[in-house]
């Protein structure tokens, strides 16, 4: 089943009929919003409000280990991330829509980044952050939908919650970004631990603040507006991959704990062993 984050201003779909709305409690305290289980196209599918239901959460307030766990809970193997970013490259316009394939971590340690510590030690690899697959899936569906979509982009995630100097924004350029955005940290390295396909549908609002003319400089009202702007486009290419999804389990992301876990088995007690468990299967 694909679970969807949904970013800001992405609250609910159109297609999606809802048939179940649970309050899911985790080992790492309750996730962003309760899960909305529904219908689309005739799938299955989960879908989480990342900021909460009405936008209360900060990018650093979000509760990312809860959410992933609560998707995989209820049944997740794939995750569709949508989140507004700001673009670092003038072929990506306003209004368009990325794939990143990478991501640079400038957020500052603040956020709980794993699954794993207090005594359990695992060391997962995030040389492909991104699941290959699902991203041909929605490459495919764009192009059925006639939808341009910049693919095998590198996302940048800052800590927010404030916007970038013009300083950083260069700093980023220089370092190899495409996008710029506040949550796609740790929410990709998670769903690796976690064993679940993951991918993000960017959607550019702004070109952050690299450009000379000071009117092109990102603000609130210019990503709600762009956003907002975009929400149709964003839903039906959700649609359309999620009614062509079919479950795989030899893609490589659903084997990335296979040689990741340090601690022995016997020096495991019952509750780390259960908690491996959860994320292996």
């Amino acid at each position: 089943m694909i679970g969807i984050i949904g970013g800001t201003g992405l609250y609910q779909m159109e297609e999606l009929r809802v048939t179940d709305s649970r309050e899911v409690t985790t080992p790492f305290g309750a996730p962003s919003s309760p899960v909305m289980l529904g219908v689309i196209r005739d799938r299955n599918v989960a879908f989480l409000a990342r900021h909460g239901l009405h936008h209360t959460l900060l990018p650093g307030e979000i509760n990312y280990r809860g959410n992933i766990w609560a998707l995989k809970g209820l049944g997740v193997r794939t995750i569709l991330g949508v989140s507004a970013v700001g673009s670092l490259r003038e072929e990506i316009r306003p209004g368009d829509l990325a794939l990143p394939s990478q991501y640079l971590d400038f957020t500052k340690g603040l956020r709980p980044a794993t699954f794993f510590g207090r005594g359990l030690v695992a060391h997962v690899s995030t040389a492909h952050p991104s699941c290959r697959s699902t991203a041909e899936l929605i490459a495919g569906a764009a192009r059925s939908l006639n939808l341009p979509l910049h693919r095998d982009k590198t996302y940048a995630c800052i800590e927010g919650p404030r916007f970038g100097t013009r300083a950083e924004s260069f700093f980023l350029r220089t370092a190899g970004a495409d996008l710029v955005g506040m949550t796609n940290v740790p929410e990709a390295f998670l769903a690796c631990e976690a064993q679940l396909g993951y991918c993000t549908i960017a959607v550019a609002t702004d070109y952050d603040c690299w450009l000379e003319d000071a009117a092109h400089h990102v603000s609130v009202e210019q990503v709600s507006s762009l956003f907002r702007s975009s929400l149709q486009r964003v839903q039906e290419l959700l649609a359309a991959v999620v009614g062509q999804y079919t479950e795989d389990e030899s893609r490589p992301c659903r084997r990335s704990l296979r040689s990741a876990i340090i601690t022995p088995p016997d020096q495991m007690t019952s509750e780390q062993r259960e908690l491996l468990r959860f994320l292996s299967a």
